[in-house]
């Protein structure tokens, strides 16, 4: 049976992921920074017949996550690696954001995904096999004024993980990048603005799973939002900019873990 990874699992998203690969015999290895919610979601996990194990670590610790990933290797086997953990970025007052949050977002949703990225591929290729997940978001493909930093994290994400689908291609490691529109979470209750086609973390979940078992290169949802997205970069800015004006939004915070976008 599987043995599944996933970062940024306390609620969202990752939480929902890990209540769709909780099976009898799967084993879930579950990361947060805070451990008494992620306790919560592995008992309903063991409820459901997996074991599970649970890690409080920051993501942006690259020695201590390169330590965490090889021990779990060596005693298990990584088969699946999902690097959801990530913040919302952006400023509660709409005004630019600042230095020092736009740095964090950077830190925690690039670096902190490729930190847990980058060695689990030179783990897996070192057996020929495996698959990683990188959570991006629509806003990589139609960046959001309100959110500089967490549009260009998730839009480095993209490219980076793509390139390196490329690269893995014919090595047995499988990367696939999704790249979710509005989904209700956590964070995304922090946003305060238009949420068209907003749909359920588990719906998320499910879709993403999907994706994953088929080895889509980019699993984009919702797609009619995933089309717009898309065909956005195409467009001459003075109109990309008129369609991206609906878009604005106002945070409450910046530190919360990511639950999707």
């Amino acid at each position: 049976m599987p043995t599944i990874l996933i970062t940024g699992a306390s609620s969202g998203i990752g939480a929902a992921l890990a209540a769709r690969y909780a099976t009898p015999g799967s084993t879930l290895i579950l990361n947060a920074r805070g451990l008494a919610r992620i306790e919560e979601v592995a008992a309903s996990c063991r409820a459901k017949g997996a074991t599970v194990l649970c890690e409080s670590l920051d993501v942006r610790d690259r020695p201590a996550v390169r330590a965490w990933l090889a021990r779990i290797d060596a005693d298990h086997g990584l088969d699946l690696v999902i690097a959801n953990a990530g913040i919302n970025g952006g400023n509660p007052s709409g005004e630019v954001e600042t230095e020092e949050a736009a740095f964090e977002t950077v830190d925690v949703n690039l670096y902190g995904a490729l930190n847990v990225a980058l060695p689990s591929v030179t783990l897996m290729l070192a057996r020929g096999r495996g698959q990683i997940g990188l959570i991006s978001s629509l806003a990589a493909f139609a960046p959001l004024p309100d959110a500089p930093a967490y549009s260009g994290t998730k839009a480095a994400l993209l490219a980076h993980g793509l390139a390196l689908r490329a690269k893995l291609k014919h090595r047995g490691v499988k990367i696939n990048v999704v790249t979710p529109g509005y989904v209700r979470t956590a964070m995304g209750g922090d946003y305060d603005g238009w949420r068209p086609m907003e749909m359920s973390a588990e719906e998320a979940a499910r879709r993403i799973v999907r994706g994953l078992e088929r080895d889509d290169e980019i699993i984009a949802f919702p797609q009619p939002l995933a089309a717009l997205a898309r065909g956005a970069a195409l467009l001459p800015e003075r109109l990309r900019r008129l369609g991206m004006r609906d878009f604005s939004f106002k945070v409450g915070k910046s530190s919360r873990t990511t639950g999707g976008r």
